[in-house]
């Protein structure tokens, strides 16, 4: 989870605010506030990537995971056809801190306890802060670990993290996320959880001998964790540690 481990892209052209509000899960109308935080998700409705927006000048940063960047340039070439976008890769690296965000940085809009980001020339050097237990315990899904083909952004927590607009016209998989919102109530998602011994991430969580879960990040005693709620207690296990919930 360090700033090396993101791929910043520049999208320019007289379209590109258009073509991304097709797109995306979240707003682009809000990208004058600061960072945008979004998805883009398959026709299904599953996640295929997160990513932060930011204004740069004419243009629109975008700040990805790194792994993702690729496959993400490519999906984003083929959607928009004749559209007047061009995305090239950047050479700038990522900074982030805690704190008041710096004249060039902008506060993460998943959650002010997550500090500002900040895009640079320059690697960002010393920087100790212990982010994986800053992401446990506010509930904050990583790509490469909690997120993956297979998720459901709503039951990831992207409402809460302010990754997902329901007021904004259609986008790709918006169907399916707006049915998850409104006609159903969600039965399992993320989850913060306490845990006694240790137990890798993908390790199954169970109770009573069924399968109810998997442990994901964790950080000293708090882990995430993807649960089934009406399943969940404070009697679970994960290979030989001992998994609560609530936390």
């Amino acid at each position: 989870m360090s700033t090396s481990d993101r791929s910043i892209l520049r999208l320019t052209g007289g379209d590109t605010e258009s073509f991304l509000q097709g797109l995306i899960t979240n707003d682009m109308t809000h990208l004058t506030d600061g960072l945008l935080y979004a998805a883009i998700l398959t026709p299904q409705g599953k996640y295929l990537a997160d990513f932060f927006l930011k204004r740069d000048g004419d243009a629109v940063l975008l700040d990805a995971y790194a792994a993702q960047a690729p496959a993400l340039r490519q999906r984003l070439t083929m959607y928009k056809l004749r559209a007047d976008v061009s995305i090239e890769q950047t050479d700038l690296h990522l900074h982030r801190g805690l704190g008041d965000a710096p004249e060039d940085g902008a506060e993460d809009p998943r959650t002010s306890a997550l500090g500002w980001r900040a895009y640079r020339d320059v690697p960002q050097e010393d920087d100790t802060t212990e982010w994986t237990a800053l992401y446990v315990v506010n509930q904050v899904p990583s790509a490469g670990l909690e997120l993956d083909q297979n998720s459901f952004i709503l039951e990831m927590g992207f409402e809460r993290l302010n990754g997902v607009d329901f007021k904004k016209g259609c986008y790709v998989g918006q169907e399916v996320t707006a049915r998850m919102k409104h006609k159903t109530k969600l039965r399992k998602g993320l989850a913060l959880v306490g845990i006694d011994g240790d137990a890798p991430i993908g390790t199954p969580i169970q109770h009573n001998d069924k399968v109810i879960g998997t442990l994901l990040s964790h950080a000293d005693d708090k882990a995430l964790a993807y649960l089934r709620f009406d399943r969940a207690s404070e009697n679970m296990t994960a290979g030989d540690a001992k998994v609560r919930y609530p936390a």
